[in-house]
Order: structure tokens, then C-alpha cells, then sequence
């Protein structure tokens, strides 16, 4: 399995002038920073610090007590479509207490992946809200804790989820597994674009 620990990097090319923006959100702990890590073909650029206990009376820390570190701005990574088009990843926070950055990261934002830790769903309602009073296109991936397994009518009666947004598993510390995330997303976007063009267009009193 490909791991987040690989390394094999790819230098941008000259003539790439059309960047494509993917934000990855969910809850605290779901994986966010990891799958940006696997799936990006640069170094990626994170905020992560340390974990202190002055934080444990702030943030949730059930269902992740091993976790020692946490995001406070957000991830950047990137990976190359063609010679002229670039897709670059940002993982948001999780923590209740930074997500007035998420707005600010929707912004320009060609769809969104919320990654979802089954052990702890409830946290993925506050993405699942912003993004949908956004506007913005997104599917939802369930990360692979190696809890519990859910039936996805499980899931999406939980998560409330309308039927034509995309449902996947994932393992975010695989590359591959984490590629299959982002290509589902664009499908779905191109889904969404091609119904919009199909619909008849309404005509001006």
C-alpha cells in the first residue's frame, strides 16, 4: 500500500497556468492533513503543531487520544493534471474554534471532500452545512479508523446526506486509495456541470 511517508515528488511545470482549488474539510482527527500528505506530489506545506494540555479543555479529544499534534491554519499540497493544469489541495482545521478560516478557504474553491471519521460523525455537520450554504460541490469519504463498519444507508441517514452526493471509504495514508477520493469529486463535479448545461434555461419577463 502507498503510504503518506512516500516521497517521490514532481517539480511544476513552466507552462502550468490554471490552478484548480480542492479543499479537504471534516472533523477533528478525521485524517485531513494525512490525505494531503499521500496524495500530494510537493512537500506539502503544514501548520501543525504540538499538542498541549492546555488544549484538552478546548477541543474534543475523544476517539483521538493518541493524536499529538493538530492543525491551526491549514495544509497545501499540489498535483499536476496536464502540462498546463494544477490541482492544489488545502486541509482545513477541525477544531471548533478555527473554523472561521473555513469560509475564507471556500473561496474560489472548485469543490470540497469531507472526510469523515465514523467514530465520531457528528463533527462532520458543521462542513456538510458550510458547504451546502456555500454552494459548493462535495462528496463525502469516510475514513478507515478500523472501527465499527457501517452500511452507507447508515451513513447518510446519519449525516442527513442529499442522494446525489457521492458516498466512498477511504484510507487517507494511501496515495492511491486518497487518488480515488479526488478523481470521484471531479466526476462529480463534471456531473453537476453537464446537468446545468442540459437544464433549460428560464426565459426573462
Amino acid at each position: 500500500m502507498d503510504s503518506a511517508t512516500s516521497d517521490t515528488r514532481t517539480p511544476l511545470g513552466a507552462s502550468a497556468d490554471n490552478g484548480l482549488k480542492i479543499v479537504v474539510v471534516g472533523g477533528f482527527g478525521a485524517g485531513k492533513t494525512t490525505m494531503v500528505r499521500s496524495v500530494s506530489e510537493i512537500r506539502p506545506l503544514n501548520t501543525e503543531e504540538t499538542m498541549t494540555q492546555a488544549g484538552e479543555a478546548v477541543d474534543d479529544l475523544s476517539g483521538v487520544h493518541g493524536k499529538t499534534a493538530t492543525t491551526v491554519a491549514f495544509d497545501f499540497g499540489r498535483i499536476t493534471l496536464d502540462s498546463r493544469n494544477v490541482l492544489y489541495l488545502f486541509g482545513a482545521p477541525g477544531q471548533e474554534r478555527f473554523w472561521f478560516l473555513w469560509d475564507r478557504l471556500f473561496s474560489g474553491t472548485l469543490g470540497a471532500v469531507v472526510l469523515v471519521d465514523t467514530r465520531r460523525i457528528d463533527d462532520s455537520w458543521y462542513a456538510i452545512d458550510r458547504l451546502e450554504k456555500h454552494g459548493t460541490p462535495f462528496i463525502v469519504a469516510c475514513n478507515d479508523f478500523g472501527g465499527p463498519a457501517f452500511a452507507p444507508e447508515q451513513i447518510r441517514e446519519a449525516l442527513d446526506l442529499d442522494p446525489h452526493v457521492p458516498l466512498v471509504t477511504c484510507d487517507a495514508r494511501s496515495r492511491e486509495s486518497s487518488k480515488l477520493v479526488l478523481i470521484t469529486l471531479v466526476e462529480h463535479i463534471q456531473t453537476l456541470c453537464a446537468d446545468q448545461a442540459r437544464a433549460p434555461r428560464q426565459e426573462l419577463v
